[in-house]
């Protein structure tokens, strides 16, 4: 039989105080809860008052690059890849077999026209020379003493003391000795012109690179390879191709006068030139020609198949209206540019291009001198957008090609650090006509 239990009232008085104190503090962090998001939403609700009163003030302005129209003489460039070539390359061998005596030059140095190069040993020459010249000296005895004998024979003829048979045998000998004489000294000659061939001098000025013998090597006259190599470095020449639809207006201008050439080496140093000729024929397979320019090269910045890029100045129009390239666009009514207001808002005007150079482009109508463009950020534009003109590199381009330097009182372009190693293939850089 079960007895009930008795309870403990102890344990009662325990539970409801800790019963107590979970249901505060699940209200605590409800409250808190509440708080922070009651916090977000006023904070969300300020930005947006803040954006709607933005909006509200006005449209943003958007922030361009804007250039200012400008006024100056415009060269008109061809531009096409090239290559240096030596004015003038030799080959040194030599034309007479023997030893090297002496080597009077060193590797690189600058020679004259003239200059002795190498010597070869010229004594086996001279010895034949005495022996030639005694020889000649054996028959011109034998002549003389025969043309004594003709003429004594000569003067019996009259008396019948002599026949006619023998006076002419007499005479035939002369003319023999004669001969022989003649082949001496020809051989004699030929001895002296090989003592001549074996001072090897330097048929121009140049400067020597490297040798291929030493003093004390045996040459020969049959040998393939060369001695030394003998390039003429100043002047110096450049070879540039060009398309063959330009060739007509470039021939028409030499007969005007000289063309003037630069040169763009790879570290964008310039060389000025002049034009020399235009090759006689056109490749077909490519379409294009050949033309030759020649420099001074006083500083030695052209090397012989060195890679250059070529730009034939075809003329200089004055006074021209250019904007940078990077300002013009193209849409359904054609070519026109983003021009700025003074009260900073953009127009769009239609522009037409009379030819455009590298970072520079000319306009013949719808932009003044004075007139601001934008030349970046006009994807985000419209009419009557308001913009907030940035700072711009000197120029205003945007391709980052080669652009149009600055002239100077010569007519002539200056250096400016152009990258002149950036343009591929033959061509012209030239849009629109360049002959107009």
């Amino acid at each position: 039989m079960a007895t009930d239990q008795p309870v403990n009232m102890t344990d009662l008085s325990k539970r409801k105080p800790r019963a107590t104190r979970v249901r505060v503090s699940r209200l605590t962090t409800l409250l808190a809860m509440a708080a922070i998001c009651a916090f977000f939403i006023g904070c969300s609700s300020g930005a947006d008052s803040k954006q709607q009163q933005a909006h509200a003030a006005g449209p943003r302005s958007v922030s361009v690059a804007t250039a200012p129209v400008q006024r100056q003489d415009v060269p008109v460039y061809l531009s096409g890849l090239g290559a240096v070539t030596a004015f003038n390359t030799a080959n040194i061998k030599s034309r007479v077999d023997g030893q090297i005596m002496k080597v009077n030059v060193q590797e690189g140095q600058n020679v004259k026209q003239g200059a002795l190069l190498i010597e070869i040993d010229s004594r086996p020459f001279q010895v034949q020379l005495d022996q030639m010249q005694a020889q000649l000296s054996r028959d011109s005895a034998q002549l003389h003493d025969a043309q004594l004998n003709l003429e004594r024979y000569t003067s019996l003829i009259p008396s019948g003391s002599i026949a006619q048979q023998q006076v002419d045998t007499q005479k035939a000998l002369v003319d023999q000795l004669q001969g022989t004489v003649h082949t001496d000294q020809a051989q004699i000659d030929n001895a002296k012109l090989q003592i001549v061939y074996c001072h090897i001098t330097a048929p121009f000025d140049g400067r020597v690179g490297l040798r291929q013998v030493d003093p004390g090597n045996i040459v020969h006259s049959s040998d393939t390879n060369p001695m030394l190599i003998l390039t003429q470095l100043q002047p110096i020449a450049v070879i540039f191709t060009l398309p063959e639809d330009v060739l007509p207006t470039v021939s028409k201008r030499m007969k005007q006068g000289t063309l003037e050439v630069d040169a763009f080496s790879r570290d964008d140093q310039l060389t000025a030139g002049k034009l020399l000729t235009i090759d006689n024929q056109i490749d077909a397979t490519t379409g294009t020609a050949k033309l030759k320019a020649v420099f001074s090269n006083s500083d030695n910045q052209l090397w012989p198949n060195q890679f250059v890029n070529a730009d034939l100045l075809l003329e200089t129009r004055k006074n021209s209206t250019v904007v940078p390239t990077a300002a013009i666009l193209r849409g359904p009514q054609g070519t026109f540019v983003y021009a700025v207001n003074s009260d900073k808002t953009v127009q769009d005007r239609q522009v037409t291009v009379s030819l455009t150079q590298g970072d520079t482009t000319v306009i013949t109508a719808g932009l003044e001198p004075g007139d601001m463009v934008v030349t970046d950020g006009q994807d985000k534009l419209q009419r009557g957008s308001r913009i907030e003109p940035r700072s711009t590199t000197p120029g205003g381009g945007a391709s980052g090609g080669r652009g149009v330097s600055p002239i100077n009182k010569d007519g002539h372009r200056q250096s400016a650090g152009s990258s002149g190693a950036d343009a591929a293939g033959s061509g012209t850089v030239v849009s629109g006509s360049p002959g107009s």
